[in-house]
């Protein structure tokens, strides 16, 4: 079901990058963005680096803090945030020395220590992914609603959105004087969402809420950089899909199909050629379990829709 591009892009580390969003400000991009291939950032001051999420493996993570130690002259990372529990942003955690405080929602450090994924990768993706040699590392301070960090002057506002949206701990970074935004997966930039670990209704309302920040420049989770002139388009896309996992739900639910079932019916229109679209299946199945009044994801099923619709072990490239 993925659309292939006519173009592949290079999703090999040596690919992978920092750019300047705004001077002492960078965004770290890893083409292309799918699966296990996050954006992180890196945020300088007086007082060392703030380092917004690290990376799955530890390939990418070295690869990661070598470009941050020669863009900053070595500076120390004072200071490391997870935006939330999936590994693509805090498998690396355990890489960052020891001096480093790790910061992220409780929900976020909870998920992360209950995580089993990084023990051991069941065969859900091809090729199966070679953590290396990460072992788990977990905030050692948590926020409820928000947090603020300094280095030297420049600000970081770590913001909660206040309820389940791409998961329960999502923490967003927020620079108020440089008007950037590192969204986590709040945003994924040309790609399928997901939100089958959090709520599809509160994706939609973290839609908003971001806007309401007025970024100038915002570093999505995955995908390309946005900047103020595209962020409305990009938010907007995010809310046509979100409302089109929302009417393939209450539409299947009526007719008595499975979130497999639905999926496979649905017409994705302008999302076909968004890679993974297999993640509908996977966010039908928290619409699914939401709209009978919530509980725990039976993942072992979705995940085995998921690849189902997709014909296979879902791709990546680490």
């Amino acid at each position: 079901m993925r659309v292939i591009s006519q173009q592949p892009v290079d999703a090999t580390p040596d690919a992978a990058a920092l750019h300047e969003v705004v001077p002492g400000v960078l965004a770290w991009v890893q083409p292309d963005g799918t699966w296990w291939l996050n954006n992180a950032g890196v945020v300088t001051g007086d007082d060392g680096v703030v380092l917004i999420d690290t990376c799955a493996t530890e390939q990418r993570t070295r690869r990661l803090l070598d470009a941050v130690r020669e863009a900053t002259g070595d500076a120390p990372i004072r200071v490391a945030v997870n935006t939330h529990q999936h590994g693509d942003h805090s498998y690396g955690n355990s890489l960052l020395p020891a001096s480093t405080v790790i910061a992220g929602h409780e929900a976020m450090r909870e998920g992360l220590l209950a995580d089993p994924i990084i023990d051991g990768c069941p065969p859900i993706w091809a090729p199966v992914p070679d953590w290396g040699g990460v072992t788990r590392r977990v905030p050692t301070i948590t926020l409820r609603s928000e947090l603020t960090v300094f280095t030297g002057p420049r600000r970081v506002e770590l913001r909660h959105p206040g309820h389940p949206a791409h998961t329960t701990g999502d923490v967003v970074a927020w620079l108020p004087e440089e008007r950037v935004l590192f969204s986590g997966d709040l945003v994924f930039h040309g790609l399928t969402p997901l939100v089958f670990m959090g709520s599809v209704e509160g994706a939609l309302r973290s839609l908003d809420w971001m806007a309401a920040f007025q970024p100038d420049h915002l570093v999505p989770g995955h995908g390309p950089l946005v900047d103020a002139r595209t962020l409305p388009d990009v938010l907007a896309a995010h809310e046509r899909y979100y409302r089109l996992v929302q009417v393939t739900a209450e539409s299947g639910r009526r007719d008595g199909l499975t979130p497999l079932e639905a999926a496979r019916r649905c017409d994705l229109g302008e999302f076909a050629g968004w890679a993974d679209a297999e993640r509908l299946v996977l966010n039908l199945h928290r619409a699914y379990l939401d709209a009978a009044g919530g509980g725990e994801l039976d993942l072992i099923q979705a995940f085995g829709d998921a690849i189902a619709y997709h014909g296979g072990p879902l791709p990546t490239a680490v």
